[in-house]
């Protein structure tokens, strides 16, 4: 089954994660098939705290990926953001 899922990056105390699509089998720092955004948890300022490419996660959950519970949240944000 395919899934929408954080996965962390960055640096100690310093956390930045990207929104990939893959395979819900694969591990959380494993290969991904597509990176459809990032979240910014600690952004200050002009800095981008949430980017999604709505496009292509419209068309990832149209074949069928579930999206994590935290990505849920992070998409209805971002599309309350684009409205």
């Amino acid at each position: 089954m395919l899934t929408i899922r954080l996965a962390r990056g960055g640096s100690k105390k310093r956390p930045f994660y990207h929104l990939t699509v893959t395979d819900s089998r694969n591990p959380v720092t494993g290969s991904h098939i597509e990176q459809v955004g990032f979240f910014n948890p600690i952004a200050r300022g002009q800095e981008v705290r949430l980017s999604v490419k709505e496009d292509r996660v419209a068309h990832w959950l149209s074949v069928g990926a579930q999206p994590s519970e935290r990505v849920a949240q992070l998409l209805k944000e971002a599309a309350k953001a684009a409205a």
